[in-house]
């Protein structure tokens, strides 16, 4: 057995079954992978994979174990080589962030930038997706840890740091009725026109499911959804529908031809927090990258949180 193989069972995995697109992405060929994964079943004694004629189809029972496992054996393979790099480059290696397009685009860039100046020689990757998507990153070791703004229940094997707070705006073209009103929005305002918001406003136990749920009132049609922001108020700006989205993302120097309207009495605030997994063997520059980001999250914090039992509750 070859870490090889089990990289390669892993990569076929990773891309939908697809063995051209995994020998793709390693740089490889399509029968070099296919033979080196027929040899470690022979090894084993099993079929990792169910295959219609030349096809991958599915994963058998106890291809799903291996894969379980070999995700684990690679994870801790990388733990080891970031041990040894340490103590030999502390300065050089690579960090995967995943994380939402608004923490991407307006809250990261000074912290970035403040990064890259104390560690020039690390390669720093952002990936963007929904909430979902970048805790299935942290969780199959494509990302180093997540910033997160949404529940992650789903999830539950990963630790999560408390970093900070934020909260939700009602955007709307300049010339909007609802900038007429003398009284602060209510939930029957909202409800009243279509919505554009992120595709998540809505999961269960987001605080504005969980505010219109507490009123007893229909939520409003949603006109629009996406995971970015800057689409949103695109099509806020079109007419659409109103905006509602992180305060944190509107500008009024850039969005001159909209306006925000304060919610904070309509919904709770929302948690930003970083998630990741507890079998992660963090480089110095990854503990100061989360500390650029959130000043309480020390070392001793981090490690405090990661390494606890895990139904342990802590705040910053």
């Amino acid at each position: 057995m070859k870490l090889q193989q089990l990289r390669y069972v892993l990569e076929v995995y990773k891309h939908n079954l697809n063995v051209s697109e995994a020998a793709e992405a390693l740089f490889t060929s399509q029968p070099g992978i296919s033979k080196q994964i027929r040899l470690l079943e022979d090894e084993l004694g099993i079929q990792i994979f169910i295959r219609s004629g030349k096809r991958v189809v599915s994963v058998s029972q106890p291809g799903k174990a291996v894969l379980e496992l070999a995700e684990k054996i690679l994870h801790d393979v990388q733990n080891i080589k970031n041990i040894g790099n340490e103590f030999t480059d502390q300065n050089t290696g690579s960090l995967t962030i995943a994380t939402t397009h608004t923490q991407a685009r307006y809250v990261l860039p000074p912290i970035v930038a403040k990064f890259v100046e104390r560690y020039p020689k690390v390669q720093l990757s952002i990936r963007q997706g929904n909430p979902h998507s970048i805790s299935q990153m942290v969780a199959s070791g494509e990302a180093d840890f997540a910033i997160a703004t949404e529940s992650l229940e789903e999830h539950t094997d990963l630790r999560k740091l408390p970093c900070s707070e934020w909260t939700h705006a009602v955007i709307v073209p300049k010339e909007h009725a609802l900038l007429d009103l003398q009284r602060p929005l209510t939930l029957e305002d909202l409800s009243t026109y279509p919505l554009i918001t992120y595709e998540f406003a809505f999961n269960n136990g987001s605080s504005i499911a969980r505010a219109f749920q507490k009123a007893y009132i229909e939520p409003p049609k949603v006109a629009l959804s996406s995971a970015d922001t800057d689409v949103l108020k695109t099509y806020v700006n079109l007419g659409l529908g109103i905006g509602l989205m992180a305060k944190i993302a509107f500008d009024p120097e850039h969005d001159h031809t909209l306006r925000m309207i304060p919610v904070d009495h309509l919904f709770e605030p929302s948690s930003t927090y970083i998630a990741l997994r507890p079998d992660t063997y963090l480089r110095g520059y990854t503990y100061d990258f989360i500390n650029i980001f959130s000043s309480p999250l020390t070392r001793q914090k981090i490690d405090q949180i990661l390494y606890a039992p895990i139904e342990e509750d802590f705040s910053i």
